[in-house]
């Protein structure tokens, strides 16, 4: 088979969807592989790494996927280079159809079958291709690196002749992936760390990592998840309750990181103006759900805003990026881990159409749009 590995890095995009370590195993088991000069740079993986694995380097992503019978990517890149790849080729990346639905029709137009990483079912034998849990595991520690770093204070008690440095207290608000994660890195760096979530399995998650769980507990918290594991949207009723319980909270906290998102949703309002205002000076909230609309009242996708009373709430982008080398790695090994489900036993593409992942994450197929969620 022919691999074709673009370009995806710039503007936040940083990441590369093949390492040298995945090129080199690809090309041993018999599949080449072409990747777009400057592909793994800002995420310090050189053309010359490349060409030591046995990579091929081309100019351009249009030159890199002439011929291609499946192209790795972070984002699937611009539709218009669609019409590059042969019919019946594939394409591979955080697709993100529900929010840019242009690119599978032109994907079905130009006769692609078009892989949406992100909808790979969430079933145990789909563990080593989930790239949501492999990027959120990365941002949520990312997150509370970077709201450290914006904090300007320690984190753990520290009791010194001098006298005592009290712990920052740390607020998580959503146990999903990257919320368990920013409560481990939080707790390891010693912060007092409570976290909430609408889903009653986050509170014994909470717990086993050692920090407090803070929700409503009535019925319909009871009934708040999905059969995959997802938070289903909560009445008006719920909502106005959790909003009280967390205000008084937020109030008291140094550092607030959101990470609440729904799939097909925009993200759910969880912070709103009078809440920010609670805090004190030089306090920290950080937004992971900013490019999904926000968690946040006053949240800015790509900013830092530092409201009146001096609390600064964090909307920076794509924090994978922001650990560009790790995170290339691991969505290179879910790549490679799904590549055998895409791959005949002479070696050649040939999808597994019977394999409940390849249909969980196929968005077109034979010019025709196939997926459930994006059918009208």
């Amino acid at each position: 088979m022919k691999l074709a590995v673009l370009k995806d890095a710039g503007g936040v995009e940083a990441r590369v969807a093949a390492t040298p370590e995945t090129v080199a195993g690809y090309i041993k088991t018999g599949h080449t592989v072409t990747i777009t000069k400057g592909a793994g740079k800002a995420a310090h993986f050189s053309d010359q790494d490349y060409k030591e694995a046995g990579a091929t380097l081309a100019a351009t992503n249009a030159a890199c996927v002439k011929g291609a019978d499946l192209v790795l990517s972070i984002t699937g890149g611009d539709k218009k280079l669609l019409t590059s790849l042969k019919k019946g080729a594939g394409i591979t990346g955080v697709l993100n159809p529900t929010d840019n639905p242009d690119y599978a029709a032109a994907a079905a137009k130009a006769g692609v079958t078009a892989y949406a990483m992100e909808y790979i079912p969430r079933i145990s034998r789909a563990q080593s291709m989930d790239v949501l849990s492999s990027q959120s595991n990365l941002s949520g520690y990312r997150a509370v690196v970077e709201a450290g770093t914006i904090y300007g204070r320690a984190f753990p008690m520290m009791m010194t002749a001098a006298g005592t440095v009290a712990p920052a207290k740390v607020f998580i608000m959503g146990a999903g992936v990257a919320g368990l994660q920013a409560v481990a890195t939080a707790r390891r760096l010693g912060a007092v760390t409570t976290a909430t979530d609408v889903r009653p399995a986050a509170k014994e998650q909470v717990a086993s990592l050692g920090a407090k769980f803070i929700a409503v507990e009535n019925e319909e918290f009871k009934e708040a998840e999905t059969a995959g594991g997802y938070a289903k949207q909560m009445s008006a009723e719920y909502q106005k309750l959790q909003a009280e319980l967390t205000a008084s909270h937020i109030a008291k906290q140094d550092i607030v990181i959101t990470t609440a998102l729904i799939p097909g949703r925009p993200a759910p309002r969880l912070i709103d103006k009078a809440m920010v205002a609670s805090m004190r000076a030089g306090s920290v909230i950080v937004d992971m759900a900013v490019e999904r609309g926000g968690n946040v009242e006053g949240a800015k996708p790509g900013e830092i805003v530092e409201t009146k009373n001096g609390v600064k709430i964090v909307g920076l982008l794509n924090w994978p990026s922001r650990m560009a080398s790790d995170a290339s790695n691991m969505y290179a090994r879910n790549l490679k881990n799904l590549l055998p489900l895409l791959t005949g036993e002479d070696g050649a593409y040939a999808p597994d159409w019977d394999d409940e992942i390849v249909k969980g994450c196929a968005l077109t197929k034979d010019g025709e749009i196939i997926h459930e969620r994006l059918k009208a």
